[in-house]
């Protein structure tokens, strides 16, 4: 059997993009709360556009979402249902602290925390808890200026004391930062940073990195602290560069663009800027503050081990290259003509995993966990709510079939896998329902119509033999 027995199979969701109740029991204003459904939405996620409140004429689908909020238990009786060993969700940092620097938490916050992970354990659910996923609260966004400040880092270091202590015991294992590398081409989103007339952009993301690294560190350190059996994990959007053509410019495009993504994460992993790193900020003239005390946390306080999202590979080209560019995760690459898109356009790679996989664990030596992977499509359900999603489940054989072959054939060890999406929810990139990752259907359009009534998909059924085969069986009856 190629994966370990106690492997982690389940899915994978964030709190902006399923909880809803954006104002229920004392939570605060977050920064993705402020992502309107529309052409505007790159722009407040970029930081291009400010939006730094709900305006007139916009639909901000955060708000409510599939108002995972009052529907939890029942959707993890359906998650229970499937056979899931794990459910990585995240905290939604607004709903502990509202405003993000107070000194005591918001008991209703944590209560709902509580009870969730507690419904979880009910069924033998592993947690697996990301602390933040791209939300910040907005007062920590107007007053400090995101995680430009070095404030801010205090503030997470609050949260992470509360909730370890809080649920230790309950959960071991635990992510940072989601997509830590999304920082760069998302700023607002994934710092809550806009961007000020004149401003060098570089150092603002980059002394912004500083402090989520920082901050990553701390948290890792006061986990081991708290309970000596946590796991804390770092978290990466990956997907490898291929290069466009065998001309060294492409070549070295590719290895270039490979490392700006694996930088966040050789800090994690490793303890220390890699030479590369900074001589690119000493080259581009950025004075990013690091102090020997930082450079102690980092190298003392490595992570335990490394997650990513994987939806496809990318192509890299040398500098003086005008090819067009496609969507992929908020990513733009030079199309690959040997591969397929989805309905958003985003390249479909399922050897690229395998290689990504492995090119991850070369690196790092260090177990992995897929934390993120599917398939956004517009699923069209009969009169009862189902879909008949054959293109979910052949997607998703496809990329299992490549991670068990990385495991037994290449011998990487992987902890787990969870898919991304596992119930309908609304799409970071585009803000969307219609874009749909679940198994199981939620009745919600774009604009928020909808019952919200939840029905299992052809993939529910699916992804429940696969399970309890333990990934031995991926056909398609």
């Amino acid at each position: 059997m190629a994966f370990r027995e106690d492997f982690l199979w389940g899915g994978a969701t964030a709190a902006n993009q399923c909880e809803g109740a954006y104002d229920v029991d004392g939570r605060g204003l977050a920064n993705v709360d402020l992502a309107p459904v529309g052409e505007d939405r790159a722009a407040v996620v970029t930081g291009q556009r400010k939006m730094f409140d709900f305006e007139d004429g916009y639909f901000y689908p955060a708000k409510e979402a599939i108002d995972m909020y009052h529907h939890y238990k029942e959707d993890i009786a359906l998650f229970a249902e499937m056979g899931f060993k794990t459910y990585r969700f995240s905290l939604a940092w607004s709903r502990i602290f509202p405003k993000g620097d107070e000194q005591e938490p918001n008991e209703k916050g944590l209560e709902f925390y509580d009870n969730l992970i507690d419904e979880l354990l009910k069924y033998d659910i592993e947690p697996l808890v990301t602390i933040t996923h791209f939300d910040i609260p907005m007062h920590l966004v107007k007053e400090y200026g995101g995680w430009r400040n070095r404030k801010v880092v205090e503030f997470y270091e609050n949260l992470c004391r509360v909730i370890f202590n809080r649920y230790k015991g309950k959960v071991k294992y635990w992510i940072t930062f989601n997509e830590i590398n999304m920082l760069l081409h998302a700023p607002f989103m994934g710092a809550g940073i806009c961007f000020e007339e004149g401003e060098n952009r570089e150092q603002v993301l980059y002394q912004a990195a500083h402090h989520e690294l920082l901050a990553s560190a701390a948290a890792t350190k006061i986990a081991h602290e708290v309970d000596s059996e946590n796991m804390v994990g770092c978290m990466m959007a990956s997907g490898v560069h291929y290069p466009l053509t065998p001309k060294p410019e492409d070549v070295w495009g590719a290895y270039t663009s490979d490392r700006d993504n694996l930088f966040f994460i050789d800090v994690q992993s490793r303890g220390y800027y890699p030479n590369y790193a900074l001589k690119f900020f000493e080259r581009n003239g950025l004075d990013i503050k690091i102090t020997e005390e930082d450079k102690e946390l980092l190298r003392e306080n490595t992570v335990d081990y490394i997650t990513f999202s994987y939806y496809n590979t990318r192509v890299g080209v040398g500098d003086d290259s005008n090819e067009e560019t496609v969507e992929s995760n908020l990513f733009q690459t030079p199309d690959n003509p040997y591969l397929e898109k989805t309905e958003w356009g985003w390249p479909v790679d399922p050897l690229g995993f395998r290689t990504t996989i492995n090119s991850i664990y070369d690196r790092y030596q260090k177990p992995l966990f897929v934390v993120e992977n599917g398939l956004g499509a517009v699923d069209k359900p009969d009169d009862d709510g189902y879909v008949a999603d054959d293109y979910r489940i052949n997607y998703l054989a496809d990329h299992i079939k490549q991670m068990k072959d990385a495991v037994e054939l290449d011998g990487v060890e992987m902890l787990g896998y969870t898919t991304w999406g596992c119930i309908d929810l609304v799409s970071a990139g585009t803000g969307e329902m219609k874009k749909r990752y679940g198994f199981i259907y939620v009745d919600r359009d774009n604009y928020g119509n909808g019952s919200l009534e939840r029905s299992k998909k052809k993939s529910f059924d699916w992804y429940k033999q696969v399970i309890a085969s333990n990934g031995e069986d991926l056909s398609n009856n």
